[in-house]
């Protein structure tokens, strides 16, 4: 592969610089393409201009569709960007230029062997849509049935290739001169911003997400999901069901139809919610043009290149955010947070911990019907960013997704409460979370840990004892200051023992009872039984080392 040509650096320089934003092009590394008069103004970097968020979106658009669709992912980041920037971000629109017919011939006839003309009955050369990526179609079946037809725009591999290599290459500048690119990991998020364009790039992959939710969705009312016509479909080529119906946004066309918003909105949150909390793989991108409501009610979901979905350690990591949100639980709360996010420096819990009880006291210390969700959710946020604390993609989407849903269903209802739809799935997400399986599978975890970090002692030790014999250290202690060293040891010691055969003590009693199923009828009583062993043994536990204190 060819290295990305050097204009298009130039390019970018001076597109920062025209747009007040030159100081960047040096923080980037590349004030060198900028021309003489400019490169001085952007060696020493002044304040952002006021209406840098806007510049910011100007310069994204002017630099093309890899930029764009970089911006359109940062206005997913809450947790990165102020809201002024979201906000700006999120007018970018994914549109083009249209592609000329014979282009999209071409395409089809390499994909797919023949002419669009002899594929389908019917074929309408007027795109429906233009966006960075594809060209979207009208088009009908030899059996009548109504399909949409995108087709991956000529040549657009290869440029979004090479901006992307431009990009990671910046990201990684940035790093090595910016501390706060660091703390926030750039390159890691420039590299989830690769895969998730590259992935968007591959129409095949699409067509699988549109099948999975229709699978997810199959014995469900009230969703409808296009079907995917693979003979005709390759990874430039995708045709899909056609959907038709009321824009949900068209709050007129609703009435005139009569169809209830609430009850719209209520409907169109617990299927979002069932996505995430219940298949935890969800559509990432549901503004309202990806959203049609039949005369019946129901919802179809369109544009499937963007999901999102959660890994059972992210649902768990998340149900413990809730769970100390529920008990207003401050340092729980800040516990869950560190957990979930993915941070590259230190933390200061102390300020964490204070900003967080804050936060509680401010949005729970009321009725549930008083809360807001988007509020809550932007001062939690902007307690992450003051902490340099970076959220997972995933659950990025995940606050993204919930928070357009609120936007749409208020949309619909001025009434619609978010909050209370939310609270029955994040309930049985904790019960789940609480569970004796979860439980048993934390506690096994946990005991392999803990066997794995003894079995690695010795050699921890080994390697210690040769460092010092190297370099040489010395330690002053008194004997009265070796006690409490080693009564924390024994404890520690009695903690992990306990671990251990409290998890086997489980993990036999769920294999008995997986093969024999006459235990079964005795589950109650032998778990009853196994409780009460870990309760004597965690007292004797407590007991000796109270011992060990006197």
């Amino acid at each position: 592969m060819q290295p990305p040509p050097l204009g298009r650096y130039q390019e970018i320089a001076d597109t920062l610089a025209r747009h007040g934003l030159g100081f960047l092009a040096g923080e980037l590394g590349i004030t060198r393409f900028l021309p003489s008069r400019r490169r001085a103004a952007a060696g020493t970097p002044p304040a952002p201009p006021a209406d840098a968020p806007t510049q910011l979106r100007l310069v994204l658009e002017d630099l093309g569709p890899t930029f764009i669709k970089l911006g359109q992912l940062l206005s997913t980041r809450t947790d990165l960007l102020p809201p002024a920037y979201i906000t700006e971000l999120s007018k970018l629109q994914d549109a083009g230029p249209a592609v000329p017919a014979e282009r999209i011939r071409e395409t089809v006839h390499q994909e797919l062997g023949s002419d669009p003309e002899e594929l389908f009955a019917s074929f309408d050369w007027t795109p429906m849509a233009s966006a960075s990526i594809g060209q979207v179609h009208a088009a009908t079946l030899g059996d009548g049935t109504p399909v949409v037809v995108k087709v991956r725009r000529p040549e657009v591999v290869r440029q979004v290739q090479d901006d992307l290599e431009i990009i990671n290459t910046l990201a990684g500048r940035a790093a090595r001169v910016s501390s706060l690119a660091r703390s926030y990991n750039i390159t890691g998020i420039v590299k989830e911003f690769s895969d998730t364009l590259r992935a968007e790039l591959d129409y095949l992959r699409e067509a699988r997400n549109a099948e999975r939710f229709a699978e997810n969705f199959a014995t469900r009312r009230g969703v409808v999901i296009p079907r995917v016509f693979w003979e005709t479909t390759t990874s430039r080529v995708l045709t899909l069901e056609r959907m038709t119906g009321i824009k949900v946004s068209d709050r007129q066309a609703l009435d005139a139809a009569g169809i209830d918003p609430g009850a719209l909105a209520e409907a169109g949150g617990k299927i979002v919610l069932t996505m995430i909390f219940e298949d935890r793989f969800f559509h990432a991108d549901l503004h309202p043009g990806n959203l049609f409501v039949h005369p019946d009610g129901t919802l179809a979901f369109i544009d499937f290149g963007m999901v999102g979905e959660l890994s059972e350690e992210l649902a768990d990591q998340l149900a413990d955010v809730f769970i100390g949100t529920g008990t207003r639980d401050s340092e729980a709360l800040a516990n869950a947070l560190i957990e979930l996010s993915v941070t590259q420096g230190s933390v200061d819990r102390r300020a964490l911990r204070a900003s967080v009880a804050s936060f509680l006291s401010q949005h729970f210390d009321k009725p549930l019907g008083d809360i807001h969700f988007t509020r809550m959710v932007t001062d939690l946020l902007r307690i992450l960013r003051e902490s340099h604390l970076q959220l997972p993609h995933e659950i990025s989407l995940v606050v993204r997704t919930l928070v357009v849903i609120e936007g749409v269903g208020v949309q619909l209802d001025p009434a619609f409460d978010l909050n209370a739809v939310l609270t029955p799935y994040a309930r049985r997400l904790i019960r789940r979370r609480l569970s004796f399986e979860a439980l048993s599978k934390r506690i096994g975890r946990a005991s392999i840990d803990a066997g794995a970090l003894m079995l690695e002692l010795p050699t921890r030790l080994r390697r210690l004892i040769e460092s010092v014999d190297d370099n040489g250290i010395e330690v002053h202690l008194r004997a009265t200051e070796l006690v409490p060293l080693f009564a924390r040891a024994e404890r520690i010691g009695n903690r992990v023992v306990a671990g251990i055969i409290t998890a086997a003590l489980i993990n036999s009693i769920g294999q008995l009872m997986g093969r024999d199923d006459r235990l079964r009828t005795w589950q109650r009583a032998i778990t009853g039984a196994v409780l009460t062993a870990f309760t004597s043994l965690s007292g004797y536990l407590l007991w000796t080392s109270r011992r060990r204190r006197d």
